[in-house]
C-alpha cells in the first residue's frame, strides 16, 4: 500500500492515512491478513514525523480494522468490502469510461470532483425497486 497526501485537504494528515487504508478494504485493494508498510518508511516517503503514522495505526487499531504486533509489525483484521465487491470492477471500468469522458469534455479534476459530490448529495440512498436508473 502507498499512501498519497494532499497538502490542500483540511483533512488532518494521519486521518489522511486512516481514509486511505478504508477506501483500500471497502475496494478488495487491501485485505485481511496484509501487513501495512512500516512507520518508518511511511514517514520517510511522506516527509512527515513517524508519530503521524503512529497515530494512524492506532486509530485503524481502535476502529479494529488493525492490529499491531510488537516486532512484526501491522496487520490488516478486518474488511469493509461489501456484497457488491464482485461487481466493482466492471462498475470501475465504467466509471474510468465516463472520467475520459468528462475530461474530454473539458472538466476539470475539481469540476468533476464537485459533480460527483452534488449529484451524490442529491441522489436518494436507495437503488431504484424496478432496475431502471432514477429519473
Amino acid at each position: 500500500m502507498e499512501f498519497v497526501l494532499d497538502g490542500r485537504s483540511r483533512v488532518a494528515t494521519y486521518m489522511q492515512l486512516v481514509l486511505q487504508v478504508k477506501q483500500a478494504l471497502r475496494v478488495g485493494l487491501a485485505r485481511p491478513g496484509d501487513r501495512l508498510p512500516k512507520v518508518r518508511d511511511v514517514a520517510q516517503a511522506l516527509a512527515i514525523n513517524p508519530n503521524t503514522v503512529l497515530k494512524a495505526y492506532r486509530e485503524l487499531e481502535l476502529e479494529g480494522l488493525a492490529e499491531g504486533r510488537p516486532g512484526v509489525g501491522t496487520f490488516l483484521v478486518r474488511t469493509l468490502a461489501g456484497p457488491a465487491l464482485a461487481q466493482q470492477a466492471e462498475l470501475r471500468a465504467e466509471l474510468v469510461a465516463w472520467l475520459h469522458r468528462a475530461q474530454s469534455a473539458g472538466l476539470t479534476r475539481e469540476d468533476i470532483t464537485a459533480l460527483v459530490d452534488t449529484t451524490l448529495r442529491a441522489t436518494p440512498d436507495r437503488p431504484p425497486t424496478d432496475g431502471a436508473a432514477p429519473a
